[in-house]
């Protein structure tokens, strides 16, 4: 059976920067709502990172994330549905865009594209976007803690599958994601949301996106990283992010200040591009 693959567009620095230009707009309409509501919500991942080391994105960062504690979370997608500036962006989440696969959110801005390189036949509008994370909690145990970081494994790949039905190269791991892909959703998000909810019951030490990898030998990350924060210049933005930005980053990324080799300078593949008419 033939893999599936469509050819990578080559951003230009110049595109590059246009796409981060318009994630700022949208972190823009993300604390507009957020001041406007009462919610609270922070920097995460390189865009924390980004903060932290250069004042603003990683250079060649094609991504931006925003983290909201799983309450928050909710707040956030149920104001969009009346706060969102909706002629110019709209807002994604597995329980509202038929077709999503990812236990995230993502708010995108209209009138553009950013395909994902082998995610073109996903049946949803894939404009610029950032991230929208919720953080559930973790268990405080140590057989729960483990049972819940497999859980979670299970559930990233069950999502994934239909991709990684396309995609995955080694055979029999194909085999085992056409299997997953077969699943009705349906039963899926309503396993998962059991698995949420299930979660919500007891606060915890730590916290997590349930469907994202973490660093080896991590379960989930300190809870007053999301609770405990600062504001820090981010381009020309202040944002909040963790007052104990240090041991964040380093639990995240180890020696956050070096910088990567340039091999390891990455964005995201993408197959397609259109970004805003001047």
């Amino acid at each position: 059976m033939s893999i599936y693959k469509k050819q990578q567009y080559q951003m230009s620095e110049e595109e590059l920067k246009k796409v981060q230009q318009i994630q700022q707009e949208l972190i823009q309409e993300v604390k507009r709502i957020c001041e406007k509501v009462g919610i609270h919500y922070n920097m995460v991942g390189g865009t924390m990172l980004g903060a932290i080391r250069h004042k603003g994105y990683i250079p060649w960062d094609d991504d931006a994330d925003i983290g909201f504690l799983r309450s928050e979370y909710e707040k956030f997608r149920k104001a969009c549905r009346t706060e969102l500036n909706h002629e110019k962006y709209y807002f994604q989440d597995l329980r509202d865009t038929k077709g999503y696969r990812w236990g995230y959110g993502k708010l995108r801005r209209k009138n553009t594209e950013f395909i994902r390189l082998d995610q073109e036949f996903m049946p949803y509008e894939q404009g610029v976007s950032i991230d929208i994370m919720p953080f559930d909690n973790v268990p405080d145990g140590w057989l729960a803690r483990r049972w819940h970081f497999f859980c979670c494994f299970v559930y990233r790949k069950l999502f994934w599958s239909e991709v990684g039905s396309r995609t995955e190269e080694n055979r029999l791991i194909q085999i085992i994601y056409k299997i997953m892909s077969k699943i009705p959703m349906e039963l899926i998000l309503k396993s998962y949301q059991k698995f949420i909810d299930k979660g919500r019951k007891k606060k915890t030490h730590l916290v997590r996106i349930l469907t994202f990898p973490t660093p080896k030998g991590v379960y989930g990350y300190k809870r007053e990283w999301y609770t405990d924060l600062v504001k820090y210049p981010f381009e020309d933005m202040v944002l909040p992010g963790a007052k104990d930005y240090n041991g964040y980053l380093y639990i995240k990324y180890g020696d956050y200040m070096e910088m990567p080799p340039i091999e390891k300078r990455k964005i995201h593949p993408v197959s397609k591009l259109k970004l805003l008419e001047e």
